[in-house]
């Protein structure tokens, strides 16, 4: 994966007092694009859009807490969707102006904190438009195929408990990036991206990975997604096992205001490291159109 450009590091403090590492890349007063990462990921997740956009945008990419920098949260209390949408209006108030817009990217879990901050007066005030990149905002473990099989409730408890399985992930390896792969990307993914994933994935500490199992699997923002009355562009891959198009179809359809569904063929859940080209042109477009006003201003 590439390596990433030069960074300006801060800490934005939530609501709860969590300290939330944030980056900043690109100059200083070119369009904002706000990057919120999935479950398990970190900031390096996003090393291919933030080395494309960074020559002409500022780039603010911040690690979940309990991911990457941030430190897990000091109790139960704080591994919840509320706690997700305090740490971004956090890092939408540290990293920008008062009234300042940006276009805000959410993966996976990401997206679900774009959605859990829907009513929320910081993204209303800061985000100009959103991408919702392979996530769902309800029935993640009944709708996930990476236990194969028909749907059932057999299916279901299943899943949940691989998703929320308490034994270390081990030693990156040939059989630990199997897995990985059959689970998390597309058949026809490179090697070096395989890679990529299984390093950020089995970097994420244990204690976050299934506190915020616990969290997903009883996820249900459906009124988030109604209350996201914005410009939202949607994207999925066609053979994603953890977020399939179903999620992403039915979000298109509630969405106030989607300006598109892009789904990707042959293409896993982890779009933007698959398929960095797409995922960027489509934030792009996003700032192109709806920054606009503000890069001439």
């Amino acid at each position: 994966m590439t390596s990433l450009p030069a960074s300006r590091e801060l800490t934005a403090v939530s609501a709860d007092g969590a300290r939330i590492h944030v980056e900043v890349y690109g100059p200083e007063g070119a369009p904002a694009v706000v990057l919120s990462h999935g479950w398990t990921c970190s900031i390096a997740f996003w090393a291919e859009q933030i080395r494309a956009l960074a020559a002409d945008h500022r780039v603010i990419a911040y690690d979940q807490r309990g991911h990457g920098l941030s430190p897990a949260p000091a109790g139960p209390a704080g591994y919840s969707t509320r706690a997700l949408a305090d740490d971004l209006e956090a890092v939408l108030a540290a990293t920008l102006a008062p009234g300042e817009k940006a276009v805000v990217a959410g993966h996976s879990m990401g997206g679900m904190t774009l959605m859990a901050a829907a009513g929320r007066p910081g993204l209303r005030e800061h985000a100009a438009a959103l991408l919702l990149c392979s996530t769902g905002a309800s029935r993640l473990t009944a709708e996930a195929t990476v236990v194969p099989g028909r749907p059932s409730a057999r299916r279901t408890r299943l899943t949940r408990g691989v998703l929320g399985a308490k034994a270390p992930l081990g030693p990156v390896n040939a059989v630990s990036k199997k897995i990985l792969k059959h689970a998390t990307m597309g058949p026809g993914s490179a090697p070096d991206r395989v890679d990529a994933c299984a390093r950020i994935v089995h970097a994420c500490p244990r204690g976050a990975r299934v506190g915020w199992s616990g969290v997903l699997s009883a996820l249900d923002l459906e009124a988030g997604v109604r209350a996201l009355d914005l410009p939202v562009a949607v994207l999925v891959g066609t053979v994603d096992r953890l977020t399939p198009p179903v999620h992403s179809r039915a979000m298109a359809e509630a969405l106030p205001q989607c300006v598109g569904l892009l789904e990707l063929a042959g293409m896993g859940h982890m779009t933007p490291v698959e398929a960095p080209e797409a995922v960027t042109a489509r934030i792009r477009a996003l700032t192109d159109t709806y920054l606009e006003v503000k890069e001439k201003a």
